[in-house]
């Protein structure tokens, strides 16, 4: 089943966080709660993020854009996880090591996360897509202003304003 991916819905307030966990384990707990008790993952969610993310990192090295960004992450797992299809976007105040989605044995600092939740194993790719598209597509002075900002909801009113499918 095709699903609109509209801003509109890959974004929400609720699930746009920041968070002071200083480890992967910590800060995927934390996320993957929320997100249950919002009943937009199963149980057995965060048990399958973190395996999926040891055997198929997700971190991905920024400075080759600019060296004044900051890494990120695009965490996600299958499927079958899910009940819902958004992004997840999680300012970390701390940062933690994530290994690197091109060169797995390489690892780095990780300042921000953008969880994938994708009930549609189908639209895997065109999310994370639209996610690069997004990195590369903004201007370099907007996005290091998103990347400093210091509100959730600054932070979804940015994504909701400048994230284009």
């Amino acid at each position: 089943m095709q699903q609109d991916l509209s801003t509109s819905l890959l974004f929400h307030q609720e699930t746009t966080f920041i968070s002071d966990a200083t480890s992967q384990d910590t800060v995927f707990k934390e996320i993957a709660q929320k997100l249950y008790q919002q009943e937009l993952v199963t149980a057995d969610f965060l048990e399958n993020l973190i395996s999926r993310e040891a055997n198929y990192p997700t971190g991905l090295d920024l400075t080759v854009i600019s060296s004044h960004y900051p890494n990120i992450a695009i965490p996600h797992t299958e499927s079958e996880f899910v009940k819902t299809c958004r992004i997840v976007p999680v300012k970390l105040n701390h940062p933690i090591t994530f290994h690197n989605m091109i060169a797995p044995d390489a690892s780095f600092e990780v300042r921000f996360l953008f969880m994938i939740l994708n009930d549609d194993l189908g639209d895997q790719a065109g999310i994370l897509a639209n996610i690069m598209d997004f990195l590369n597509r903004t201007p370099k002075d907007y996005l290091m202003a998103f990347f400093q900002l210091e509100s959730t909801e600054s932070i979804y009113q940015f994504l909701a304003n400048h994230f284009q499918n």
